[in-house]
Order: C-alpha cells, then sequence, then structure tokens
C-alpha cells in the first residue's frame, strides 16, 4: 500500500485547499516515513488549518526497543475502530486531509517491480482521508504526526492492478472536494466510516514513473509493499 507520496506547496495548500500555513517551515516534494509534510484540520472555529507533522503515526525515533521498523504510514478502515494505537484517536474525531498530487504503488504486470504514480484523472491535487495525533516533546515542543486510511481494492478495476500477484489489494481514500469540510468536522467515529471509500475507476488515472537510479533518499529506506502491523501505542 502507499508508503511514498507527491505533496502540495505552501502555494497549492492555500490555493486548492483554503488552509494557510504559518511561514518557515519547507518540506519536501516527495514524502516518505518520518518526512515532514503538511496536513489539513479543522480548528477551533471550523475554519481549515494546515499544519506539518511527521507521515507515519508513530514517528521510528518511538518504536520500542527491539523493532527494527514500524509501518504506521496508512491505518486499514476497515480496522481503525479496533487497533490499538489508532483506536484512541479515531473516537476523538482526530481527522485530517493530506494534500497530495500523486501516490506512488508498484506494479507487477511485467513479472517486476515497476513504480506507478496514482492520482485523479485530471491530474489535479487530491486530499486523501487521514488521521493525525500531537503530543509534547521533552523540550515542550509541540509535535504532530499523521497516516492515511485505505480501503481494501480487490474488486477495484485500477486499483487492483498494484502489489505482488496472490496480496489483498488496497488503496488511499481520497475525499471528494465537496465533503472536505462534512470529513474534518465529522465527530461520529460511525458517521465517519461512510467517507472511507475508494473513487471509482474513472475517477482516477494512474501511469508508470520508474525512480531515477540513485534518487531515493538515504533515509526513506521503507519496504514499498509494508503492510500495516500493530505497534504499541507510545502516547
Amino acid at each position: 500500500m502507499c508508503v511514498n507520496y507527491i505533496t502540495v506547496s505552501r502555494e497549492i495548500a492555500l490555493a486548492r485547499f483554503n488552509a494557510a500555513l504559518d511561514a518557515g517551515e519547507d518540506w519536501a516534494n516527495e514524502i516518505y516515513q518520518d518526512y515532514r509534510a503538511p496536513f489539513i484540520i479543522h480548528d477551533e472555529k471550523g475554519d481549515r488549518k494546515a499544519l506539518v507533522g511527521s507521515y507515519g503515526f508513530i514517528p521510528q525515533k518511538y518504536k520500542p526497543p527491539g523493532v527494527t521498523r514500524m509501518t504506521t504510514m496508512n491505518v486499514r478502515g476497515e480496522e481503525v475502530g479496533s487497533k490499538r494505537h489508532y483506536k484512541k484517536h479515531w473516537l476523538e474525531s482526530k481527522l485530517c486531509l493530506v494534500p497530495a498530487m500523486a501516490v506512488y504503488e508498484p506494479n507487477w504486470e511485467t513479472g517486476s517491480h515497476v513504480r506507478w504514480a496514482i492520482g485523479v484523472a485530471e491530474r489535479a491535487p487530491f486530499a486523501m482521508a487521514g488521521m493525525w495525533r500531537s503530543w509534547e516533546e521533552d523540550d515542550g515542543v509541540i509535535a504532530h504526526s499523521f497516516t492515511q486510511f485505505t480501503m481494501n481494492a480487490d474488486d477495484h478495476l485500477l486499483l487492483n492492478r498494484f502489489h505482488r500477484p496472490g496480496e489483498e489489494k488496497r488503496g488511499v481514500v481520497i475525499i471528494r472536494p465537496e465533503d472536505y469540510d462534512n470529513w474534518l468536522s465529522c465527530k461520529n467515529p460511525e458517521l465517519a466510516r461512510a467517507y472511507l471509500q475508494l473513487l471509482p475507476p474513472e475517477a482516477l488515472t494512474a501511469w508508470p514513473e520508474p525512480r531515477m537510479s540513485g534518487s531515493k533518499p538515504a533515509k526513506a529506506k521503507v519496504d514499498e509493499e509494508a503492510s500495516d502491523k500493530e505497534q504499541p501505542t507510545l502516547f
């Protein structure tokens, strides 16, 4: 499932999503585990607000001793209410939008791994359904992290082309623009589930986009076909 995506610029966050960001912090264009990137929430007044947080619900620096890697960049929508490191935040309706230009998935139709990009049909910026959390660091700084929702895509005529043969197919949940504020303001977890649906194939597009040799940042050594694994709650 998606563990790597292209985010949006500060200008697009404001123009497309009406979510201003405080000046100062910049971020990479291509986002991997533990990279910092923008996500969008509702503030106390119900207006959209953009924050910058770590991609992956539990940052790697907080993984328990003996755990080599934690893959919390995705949360399975079917199980979010029962997984111990997600349940509390789901019940608290800590919902967000994760703005993106494209997500990456592995295609094995040639018999080997080929990276493909997936976006909306018009290749415009879009927003994935996400969930976020905050905590206070030792120095008093409030830190944030976020994850994105995925759903089963075994029967999806586009998204079932990705991941290894024989493995479950999954896709990210993309929120329609007219539902942005309804999603962000939803305080009933059962009602929020209604938004956890995959867009139909005709609303999406996909194209091969192999990684250039040596282009993957050294810190982004993640399994591009990683599955959700239950880990202890840290915060």
